[in-house]
């Protein structure tokens, strides 16, 4: 038999051998999130990386002993009946090509978000996975944010009452341009915070409140030497009647707060970022059974009426932990057939319809309806 990356003996076909897993880019979104919840989930384990910076390499060879190297994603393609997933980790622009090929050689396909630069794309993808039998979910990973986990379970509960508005911000404090294909005006980039912070918001504003109908947004370039929107706004009405007012910015000095919902009954406002991607940038990984994803009681939302939660209005509301090992868990099932796809690229669609209609928007300054909701359609709804 011949060992994998984790030193487990075994192949796929084995009772319990993991799945062989092969990461393509190891930049920010490999090496901080990908590469570690992979290695960290039980039944997954990281075979490959590709990537042709040798710094890259000593990095992933010293986290990962024992790991594969390939310089080209083609070098996998070559060798697919020794894998058995592919997580796709690379610049935006890159997604389709290289998940478009990883279908074709019979392989499930992990992609990060965006996992395409349109709702057309996204489509087609989902229609070649669907043709090949394969899994192709898409990497969104803050549906397992401590605060969204929480605010889910106040929305079921329903401790809101009806939900009217939705208020999401993902708020950041840097002046200065740091540079590279997340800051491009190139459109072939995919670049801007429009489809990188927006595609989050955006998304667990669908997950929460179902199908938007109309779209609405403001989207800048507002720090010198800036090529791509920085501070944008977008406001959907959603089927429901839920209206939802997302903020993407990195240009906010003072931050507002993470949530606030209002409902009918009460309203529930939350500040601060989840922990995780900074635990997992300080090099800290999950470990079963051990506490992850966990914040300090000063950092609770409150939940309340009538009162600002800055003076201790409100009462506080234990966040609950966040818990992004459940996102690879959840794909590890799927592709072994015993659990469901955890996010998948018709859902991915339906952000990126938003996404669009959210950029047209901005454009020409007008609100845009969208286009019916085929029947087929997959949407998450609370």
């Amino acid at each position: 038999m011949t060992p994998n990356a984790s030193g487990a003996p075994g192949t796929p076909d084995a009772p319990g051998a993991p799945l062989r897993v092969a990461l393509v880019g190891y930049g920010l979104a490999g090496s901080v999130f990908h590469a570690p919840l992979i290695s960290a989930t039980g039944g997954l384990a990281l075979d490959t990386v590709v990537t042709s910076n040798e710094e890259r390499r000593a990095e992933a060879r010293a986290a990962y002993p024992g790991v594969r190297f390939a310089a080209a994603a083609d070098e996998l393609w070559e060798r697919a009946d020794e894998l058995d997933l592919v997580v796709v980790a690379t610049p935006n622009k890159t997604h389709v090509p290289l998940a478009t090929a990883a279908l074709k050689a019979g392989l499930p396909v992990v992609v990060d978000k965006p996992v395409a630069g349109t709702a057309a794309e996204a489509r087609g993808l989902a229609a070649l996975a669907q043709e090949r039998g394969l899994l192709l979910s898409v990497f969104q990973n803050r549906r397992w944010d401590n605060d969204f986990r929480t605010l889910a379970g106040l929305i079921d509960d329903g401790e809101l009452g009806e939900v009217q508005r939705f208020e999401s911000r993902f708020e950041r404090w840097r002046p200065r341009p740091k540079g590279g294909w997340r800051e491009s005006g190139d459109p072939e980039e995919i670049g801007g915070l429009l489809y990188d912070l927006g595609s989050h918001v955006v998304d667990q504003a669908l997950v929460l409140f179902g199908p938007a109908v109309r779209v609405y947004a403001e989207s800048d370039v507002r720090r010198p030497g800036a090529a791509a929107d920085d501070d944008t706004f977008i406001a959907i009405t959603h089927a429901n009647g839920v209206r939802s007012h997302l903020y993407v910015s990195a240009t906010t000095a003072q931050l507002g707060p993470r949530f606030r919902v209002l409902g009918s009954k009460a309203g529930y406002v939350k500040y601060g970022l989840d922990p995780q991607e900074a635990a997992l940038r300080e090099g800290l990984r999950p470990v079963a059974g051990e506490p992850w994803g966990e914040e300090a009681q000063e950092s609770w939302g409150r939940l309340g009426s009538g009162e600002s939660p800055l003076s201790g209005g409100g009462a506080p509301v234990r966040t609950l932990p966040g818990d992004y090992p459940a996102y690879y868990a959840a794909v590890a099932a799927a592709v072994r057939g015993a659990g469901d796809n955890p996010v998948t690229a018709l859902q991915a669609a339906a952000a990126l319809d938003v996404l669009e209609a959210a950029r047209r928007s901005a454009r020409e300054g007008v609100t845009v309806t969208l286009p019916g909701t085929p029947a087929d359609e997959e949407h998450t709804v609370r």
